[in-house]
């Protein structure tokens, strides 16, 4: 085997078109053999003959990322090609980092087998389609192409990406998404999402927060539904109703007995419910986290100024106790009739934009078996779920919220 190279273009017909081209002297056989496409080619010289094998496979579902489920061979090996790689040290984490990226977006295989004799060219003509189909190149240490001692990666123009003791020759690798793979109105980024990007990332780079530069934008104002003033205030009231007993600041019965007496029972989820019937010491804990939605959902309701960086935990003691929905012998319903608007849909997306980023660096820290620095991932987490639920992420509800990074 000379190499593996992979794209993010597909389709044998087009990726058959350029290889061939390649070889305008060459006999092209082509056939089929289970997932794979097979091209030989036989290039005669004088009295001397080489022959290259080229098996050729690609995804079930072009895309722009692995999917979870995907029943062809390719995303199975791409899944095993991201935890290789994954695992490997590096001397340049940014460019690790951009080769995963670029690894998610592959859509094509072709590994070349030289079968017979020596190809005196080999090398260029490897180098002209790797180029030409912005690939990346798995290469064994023997091969013409080799630029490493062990097993090694190489960009499109044929130099070292990573090995496997880490090294790596390039200073940026190029990560490009096919746009056939999005939606015509996906294509169509708008000012106000391009800024907000700009912005957050900004803010990161003050803090020193690792950015991806390739997570996507969040939608725009124009794609956004905020969830109502009411619909608002009736979640924090119930949400605070279900922290206090998290707190231990009242029994399970008494919440229980407030939120039905109150007509805020329809708005306590059966998650809620559930703790309320059972709440455990493990579970008090996890639910405790909640009063950092509380905190995002009351600044949403502008009854809070800022939401603060998230490297210290929200105080809801400070939150003046006639802008909190319940306490006791308190109507929340009085709160609730009160609130007649909130923040612009400009602020909210901003902050879950800003938080969108700040969970990818937390995640990213904790794959790669490290702590982040400057900020709580739990904070994030918590503020960014209630950031999802405030813009309909997904239309989900708010005991199935996600927080994708």
């Amino acid at each position: 085997m000379i190499c593996t190279i992979y794209s993010h273009q597909s389709g044998f017909d087009n990726i058959k078109e350029i290889i061939v081209s390649h070889f305008p002297e060459g006999n092209v056989l082509i056939d089929k053999e289970e997932e794979s496409d097979i091209i030989e080619l036989e290039i005669k010289e004088g009295n001397s003959s080489q022959k290259i094998k080229i098996l050729y496979r690609e995804r079930a579902e072009p895309s722009y990322q692995i999917p979870e489920i995907d029943d062809s061979a390719l995303t199975a090996n791409l899944k095993g090609l991201y935890g290789f790689v994954y695992g490997l040290p590096t001397a340049n984490e940014k460019v690790k980092e951009l080769f995963l990226r670029k690894i998610e977006t592959l859509n094509s295989e072709f590994t070349i087998i030289q079968e017979e004799g020596e190809l005196a060219n080999l090398k260029t003509i490897i180098a002209n389609i790797a180029n030409e189909l912005e690939a990346i190149l798995f290469v064994e240490p023997d091969a013409v192409i080799s630029k490493s001692s062990g097993q090694h990666f190489l960009d499109k123009n044929l130099d070292l990406i990573i090995d496997t003791e880490g090294n790596c020759e390039i200073d940026a690798l190029d990560v490009k998404i096919n746009s056939v793979y999005f939606d015509a109105d996906q294509n169509e980024l708008t000012e106000d999402q391009l800024q907000r990007k700009e912005n957050n990332e900004k803010i990161l780079e003050e803090y020193d927060i690792k950015i991806n530069r390739n997570l996507p934008c969040i939608e725009s104002e124009a794609e956004t539904t905020l969830r109502t003033p009411k619909e608002i205030a009736q979640r924090v009231s119930a949400l605070a109703v279900v922290n206090l007993v998290a707190f231990s600041s009242i029994s399970p019965e008494e919440a229980t007995e407030y939120l039905q007496n109150y007509n805020l029972w329809d708005f306590t989820t059966e998650n809620e419910k559930e703790f309320l019937g059972n709440p455990t010491d493990d579970k008090k804990a996890n639910e405790s986290w909640k009063c950092e939605g509380i905190w995002v959902l009351m600044w949403a309701l502008n009854k809070i100024e800022t939401l603060d960086f998230p490297d210290e935990f929200c105080d809801l003691e400070n939150i003046d106790p006639d802008n909190y929905p319940v306490g006791q012998d308190k109507d929340p319903n009085i709160f609730i009739d009160s609130i007649v608007e909130i923040r612009s849909k400009s602020e909210i997306l901003d902050a879950n934009d800003l938080y969108y980023r700040f969970n990818w660096a937390c995640v990213d820290e904790r794959i790669n078996g490290r702590e982040i620095e400057g900020i709580n991932p739990g904070i994030v987490y918590e503020r960014q779920y209630a950031l999802n639920w405030l813009i309909n992420y997904m239309e989900q509800d708010w005991d199935s919220i996600t927080c994708d990074t």
